[in-house]
């Protein structure tokens, strides 16, 4: 059995029921679980693994609910940096079709290497198209080597321009071929009990990519299984009106009609979620993952995460994929979604405003909501072992020291210090332990430079 020790930390975050804040606080883990979390007094005096957290803040991993690990490979690509959401597609379906098994592994490992790095332990990733003998496995395969807990969305596309969808024929599926890979992925990778580190999600792509019937389909299989279902919803005003045009519909009736509601769903964006859409999402139990960034880049919007809260909507933080974000930094993205409620709702003390520590509730145990998870998201007994810590003597944080919790989200955290995921070290100093860094980065470029100059 391995145990660990964290210690005199300058502030430990539990986000527990009563949501402690302990100055000088510790914790104590044996094989990834929390036994104990307090003072140095409260805890063991040693372990096989001690990090002294001295001059750091202590916070639960953060969660990140929605991602696209493979779009790592392009960032900035030149014809879709000044686009909207559908015309950035149709610019990079074709470069997406050029996809292989390496480079999702790889864009896997780059994209999990930087969450790692800002302070995320549990991510989803959602691939939704598969050319050139690509699977799921590959992106899997990849995490179990980085360390990081997953929650792999097996993504779909059914409906190609032929047929009336946004994406071209030639990275389409057929639906009992996207059907049979999913039953596949559960029964070899699925893990439903606690402290889990790999889980399928069942996750057809979009309304304007597959067909009512799959979404049925899929929705029936996942329930079946007891897996949770994912996909993209109400993100722009193109996407409302296409909704519209072919189903006759709004995207929350949309998804109310096909079963695509209630505790074991969660959309990514929502965007455009009208009131009688929040009420549903709400009713139902419903989530959200917020991606401010990417609805920033695409100039999709500001979704209404003071009103989905307001009204009880599961809501978690998302970074989205690096192609319409382009960064995949955790804590930024927080950052973000705090600051950009203040403009879109304010005034900055009135109740419209999101606070920094409402922030690491939507960061942490909002995440672990949508993803159906009662084991991460809080540092308490009998919770995983996923934590970070952040150091205060960097230059972003210098005066920052009356309010160091909220200084994680008001300042610029470039890396932290440690992460530990199950119990495990895999960031340490600053610097990954599971991975060498300079070399994967090197592998990636040069992935990216193929994948794009084809």
């Amino acid at each position: 059995m391995s145990t660990l020790l964290i210690r005199d930390a300058t502030l430990l975050v539990t986000m527990d029921d009563t949501r402690r804040e302990i100055a000088g606080g510790g914790l104590f883990a044996r094989d990834g679980v929390i036994e104990a979390v307090g003072t140095a007094g409260e805890l063991p005096d040693s372990a096989d693994e001690v990090i002294d957290a001295r001059g750091q803040v202590v916070i639960p991993g953060l969660v990140n609910t929605h991602h696209h690990f493979y779009q790592t490979l392009t960032r900035v690509v030149r014809p879709a940096q000044d686009a909207e959401l559908f015309a950035w597609l149709k610019t990079l379906y074709p470069i997406w079709a050029r996809l292989t098994p390496e480079m999702a592994y790889v864009s896997t490992q780059i994209a999990m290497a930087e969450l790692l790095l800002s302070g995320g332990t549990t991510s989803s990733d959602h691939l939704y198209l598969f050319p050139n003998g690509t699977r799921l496995d590959d992106t899997l395969e990849a995490a179990a080597a980085i360390g990081m807990r997953f929650h792999a969305a097996r993504g779909a596309m059914s409906v190609g321009e032929s047929k009336g969808g946004l994406p071209p024929d030639a990275v389409v599926e057929e639906e009992e071929a996207i059907l049979a890979d999913t039953e596949r992925l559960i029964a070899r990778w699925h893990d439903p009990a606690r402290h889990a580190m790999q889980r399928i999600v069942v996750a057809p792509c979009s309304p304007f990519s597959v067909s009512p019937g799959l979404m049925r389909d899929a929705a029936r299989l996942a329930r079946r299984h007891g897996t949770s279902l994912h996909t993209h919803l109400a993100e722009n005003d193109n996407d409302i009106a296409y909704t519209r045009e072919k189903f006759g519909c709004t995207p929350a009736e949309y998804a109310e009609d096909l079963g695509w509601l209630g505790p074991d769903v969660w959309h990514a964006h929502c965007v455009k979620l009208d009131a009688a859409g929040i009420a549903a999402f709400a009713r139902s139990g419903t989530g959200v993952a917020h991606c401010p960034g990417s609805n920033m880049r695409l100039a999709s919007g500001i979704a209404p995460i003071r009103a989905m809260r307001d009204a009880g909507v599961p809501v978690s933080i998302a970074v989205d994929g690096s192609a319409s974000n382009d960064s995949g930094h955790l804590l930024g993205e927080a950052r973000l979604a705090l600051l950009l409620q203040r403009v879109a709702h304010g005034p900055v003390a009135g109740p419209s405003a999101l606070t920094a520590r409402e922030m690491l509730e939507i960061a942490t145990l909002g995440g672990a909501r949508v993803l159906n998870r009662d084991d991460i998201g809080a540092l308490a007994p009998g919770m995983s072992a996923d934590l970070v810590t952040v150091p205060l003597d960097e230059i972003g944080l210098a005066g920052a020291g009356h309010d160091p919790l909220a200084a994680l989200f008001f300042c610029h955290v470039p890396r932290v210090k440690h992460n530990v995921v199950a119990g495990r070290v895999v960031v340490r100093d600053g610097r990954l332990t599971t991975v060498d860094l300079p070399r994967l980065i090197e592998h990636h470029q040069r992935l990216a430079r193929s994948l794009v100059a084809a």
